[in-house]
């Protein structure tokens, strides 16, 4: 069989060929002229769809110069990491003189996914930014459009389609567990996200490698849901076994639930167990104790991914391509702390 030939984005000139009319009547239907004889229009839109063409700023620009708006694909949520990336690109683009446009979509399908990316090239942004932080984001940007730059951010080393830029958390989840093995526990738990979230199956995958690489039991993995009620319920069951000294949380708010737990029961942080968390919340070095965690460089994360888009772009002044994972800080406060004798 022969090898099958790459399928390049349909250009209006395309447009015009299968619909058998001009460039300019071409663009006439797209932009609602009335001047289109409607049997004309109806064929236009028949070859647009037919060639899934997708007129945005890339084939238009605005007026003839380059769109200056960034789209950026989230989702709802309320949650410290999305919320923190979001901001993060915002401030750079802002630096970056562009504005931004967000579709927030409820869930990150295929569909969604397809749908928000259509709504974004019909306003004519120059490029798209996707925040796909669950397995099932990160599925549905495969095959996605061509022909409309994107970045996404992500977990796990990207698509393999499009560039993508994300905190190594890996090392972050290996920096927190050498922490609380340096201060002589003889393991440590952990406290996961939800199992189809990337950044949550990462730091299991760091938490587990630090375990193994140093010769150390690796506990079953104890599943959580970001939020400080499941930190605090799991603290409940966790406070009565008393070979847990050393607790590495999956994000600060879980960490925040446990370390109630664990004082409502008289148990003593650091003295009695330790505590990392991860993400370093504002709030964190306020919690009691305060608490050690592994802070994500949001704002780092915003550039490289605007600068990313904007060398895909070839916008004046974007630089060459930067390592697309950002490295994890520990912030060592007073919730982690030698092992009990």
């Amino acid at each position: 069989m022969g090898q099958q030939p790459v399928v390049r984005a349909a250009v209006m000139s395309d447009v015009a060929r299968l619909a058998g009319v001009s460039h300019q009547t071409v663009s006439r239907v797209l932009n609602n002229h009335p001047s289109v004889r409607p049997e004309t229009r109806e064929r236009v839109l028949r070859a647009v769809h037919q060639l899934n063409y997708r007129p945005n700023a890339l084939a238009r620009g605005l007026a003839g110069r380059r769109s200056r708006v960034i789209g950026v694909v989230s989702f709802d949520t309320i949650l410290y990491g999305p919320a923190a990336t979001l901001l993060g690109i915002e401030r750079a683009a802002r630096a970056a003189g562009y504005g931004i446009n967000i579709v927030t979509l409820e869930r990150l399908d295929r569909a969604g996914m397809k749908s928000a990316i259509d709504a974004l090239t019909e306003q004519s942004v120059a490029g798209v930014v996707i925040i796909a932080p669950m397995m099932t984001a990160a599925l549905a940007v495969h095959g996605l459009p061509t022909g409309v730059p994107a970045v996404v951010v992500e977990s796990g080393g990207g698509t393999g389609e499009l560039p993508s830029v994300s905190v190594d958390q890996v090392a972050g989840a290996r920096l927190a567990v050498e922490h609380l093995l340096a201060l002589g526990h003889e393991t440590v738990w952990h406290v996961a996200g939800p199992r189809d979230w990337l950044e949550a199956r990462d730091r299991v995958d760091g938490w587990r490698l630090a375990l193994e690489q140093a010769g150390r039991r690796v506990p079953a993995v104890v599943p959580g849901d970001w939020s400080p009620r499941a930190g605090y319920e799991i603290g409940q069951s966790l406070v009565d076994r008393p070979d847990v000294t050393a607790v590495f949380c999956a994000n600060d708010h879980q960490a925040l639930g446990l370390l109630r737990a664990l004082h409502q029961r008289g148990v003593r942080v650091p003295e009695d167990v330790s505590v990392v968390g991860f993400d370093d919340i504002p709030e964190a070095e306020y919690l009691s104790p305060p608490l050690t965690t592994v802070r994500q460089d949001f704002d780092e994360v915003g550039r490289r991914c605007v600068a990313a888009l904007l060398a895909l772009l070839g916008a004046a002044g974007s630089t060459g391509p930067e390592p697309a994972q950002v490295e994890p800080v520990l912030v060592v406060r007073d919730s982690s702390g030698p092992r009990r004798s």
